[in-house]
């Protein structure tokens, strides 16, 4: 079956808006992003209307349906009731005649459909065989009881809705290979387009926004359009989209007969659910239910994106403008006789895997969760208890640290350690210097408690210059050395800039020691270098005494042997004569 509702990954962001909304939790959590499970949705379109970064989006069959018409197919409308509310006009042959210059074959109301699926209530409580008839105009609901409550499935009127009837009613007069697309509010109406049971009957939908921005595209104005009547005139059927509609509809065809039901019309998802569970009670019998997933029936749907459309007025004007005259039987009958309305019911029930108490125990222990007292069941994570929620993720449908209390706990018990027992200086400070965190070793290093220091500015004890060029800037600092004499200390700092907070956050390591060390080895240089100064002045002083005195030796030395030389040479010339 392809895909109804189109999710964006990329723009869900840990907030369960769309799980805790979701009456059947149909919604998986996975990598803290949502992702919508097939099986157990009932396409009531709330994650539409609720998602706060339109995450979740619906598949359009514009463009299939543009297709057909470049074609060259027949492609005929099937245009839901609702219109009379949601759409801009004069008379309802505007309308007709808009849809027409887009290309369409025809335009037929399924108003239609909806009288034949009167006609089949009405032979039902005529009967009156079964114990309870729930209506099956809205295939949310189907989808609601076929797969959370499928012991009502017998209370079912086993009746196709009055799409899948015009489906069938306009396929049958006009041929098999007619394009049959429906126009309505509903996004669930293309999930039923797709039900093998009838898959043949519908072959794409269209909602009002599809419409509306199809008629801008090609600058059709409604209201700018020649009246162009439809043919065949629903009657009191087309008040089928309000709430009561279908009774209302079912209650005048009936006229003089009569019947052992007692009826009435629940709408909403929590209203639905609530009188299936008193159903299940057996608390609920003999009773004719309209029931309809949306508040205010079929009016508006999810898909309508203009506000300002009230369902009341919507419904008043409908009320007021439709002839309460009901669809003869003998209009009906042919259609009857041709085609098959009725519709079996399944049960399609998730079968998801059930966790031992032993299971669930151990899950809520790893959230902090050992005592009953520790469940606070604030439905935070989407879930009305801690105990679903455990569930939950024993089905692989949620995260274990969907737990917001947890996970804060956590974090904030983190922070404190941090703040508590890092050896370094940690300080965070506004744009007007104000301290706004400072962690326990401050006071040993600038004599300043942190509840003291929490109520004070950072000029008041240190130069806040570095922490104000940071701000001035938003460049980072890092690495960069600071002595503070006053409080004999020496530190290296690294100061940054948090933009989501506008403020600025400085680590302090203490190096005080390393540069007293420093500082000594230094000093032990400089007397070593003294020394060394010292022993050479003194080594060059004995040098020069040593030089002084080998060279006086030398010249005396020098001085007697030249005296003997001559000596020596005077005595030889003497002895030669």
């Amino acid at each position: 079956m392809a895909a109804i509702i189109d999710f964006k990954a990329t723009k869900c962001r840990h907030c369960y808006k769309c799980v805790r909304n979701c009456e059947v939790k149909a919604i998986m959590v996975k990598d803290g992003r949502a992702e919508i499970m097939p099986e157990n949705c009932v396409l009531c379109g709330k994650c539409l209307q609720i998602c706060p970064q339109s995450a979740k989006t619906l598949i359009s069959d514009l463009g299939k349906v543009k297709s057909y018409i470049a074609r060259g197919e027949k492609v005929v409308v099937s245009i839901a009731p609702a219109y009379m509310g949601l759409l801009k006009y004069h008379t309802i042959g505007q309308v007709r005649s808009a849809l027409l210059k887009l290309g369409f074959f025809d335009v037929r109301e399924t108003s239609e459909g909806a009288a034949l699926v009167t006609a089949e209530y009405a032979r039902l409580l005529e009967e009156g065989t079964m114990e309870n008839i729930i209506t099956t105009c809205c295939p949310s609901a189907n989808d609601l009881i076929e797969k959370y409550y499928p012991q009502l499935i017998p209370y079912m009127a086993p009746v196709v809705s009055p799409m899948i009837a015009h489906g069938k009613l306009l396929k049958n007069e006009l041929g098999k290979d007619t394009k049959v697309v429906f126009l309505g509010p509903c996004i669930a109406k293309k999930q039923e387009a797709q039900d093998e049971r009838h898959k043949d009957c519908i072959d794409a939908v269209l909602n009002f926004n599809d419409l509306n921005r199809w008629l801008r595209d090609e600058d059709i104005v409604i209201e700018d359009c020649e009246d162009q009547p439809f043919e065949k005139d629903p009657r009191i059927n087309r008040l089928y989209p309000v709430s009561s509609g279908v009774i209302s509809s079912v209650v005048a065809t009936q006229r003089s007969k009569t019947d052992h039901y007692r009826k009435f019309y629940i709408h909403g998802e929590q209203n639905c659910m609530e009188l299936c569970d008193s159903m299940l009670r057996g608390e609920i019998t003999g009773c004719f239910i309209e029931m309809n997933m949306c508040y205010g029936g079929c009016i508006k749907g999810p898909t309508v994106t203009d506000k300002s459309i009230s369902r009341f007025k919507v419904k008043l004007d409908m009320e007021e403008a439709i002839p309460q005259n009901p669809v003869p039987e003998e209009e009906t009958a042919p259609a009857r006789a041709s085609i098959s309305l009725a519709k079996t019911f399944q049960d399609h029930s998730p079968k998801d895997p059930v966790p031992t108490e032993a299971q669930i125990r151990e899950i809520l222990s790893k959230t902090g969760k050992t005592r009953p007292d520790d469940e606070l069941n604030c439905g935070a994570c989407g879930y009305p208890t801690c105990r679903e929620k455990a569930i939950a993720v024993f089905q692989k449908k949620a995260e274990l640290n969907m737990c917001i209390p947890y996970m804060y706990e956590q974090s904030e018990s983190l922070a404190n350690l941090v703040m508590e027992t890092s050896p370094n200086m940690v300080l965070l400070v506004d744009e007007e210097m104000k301290i706004l965190e400072y962690s326990a070793v401050g006071e040993k290093y600038f004599g300043k408690t942190r509840s003291e220091a929490l109520k004070m500015y950072l000029y008041e004890f240190i130069d806040p210059a570095d922490f104000q060029w940071v701000f001035d800037t938003h460049q980072n600092i890092h690495g960069k050395k600071v002595t503070y004499s006053e409080y004999h200390l020496d530190t290296l700092q690294n100061i940054v800039y948090i933009e989501k907070e506008n403020a600025v956050l400085a680590t302090f390591i203490d190096i005080t020691q390393q540069e007293e060390q420093a500082r000594a080895d230094y000093e032990k240089k400089l007397d070593t270098i003294d020394l060394a100064q010292k022993v050479i002045h003194k080594q060059m002083m004995v040098a020069q005494e040593i030089a002084g005195l080998l060279g006086e030796t030398t010249a005396e030395t020098k001085t007697t042997l030249t005296k003997l030389c001559h000596s020596l040479l005077e005595d030889g010339d003497n002895g030669g004569v």
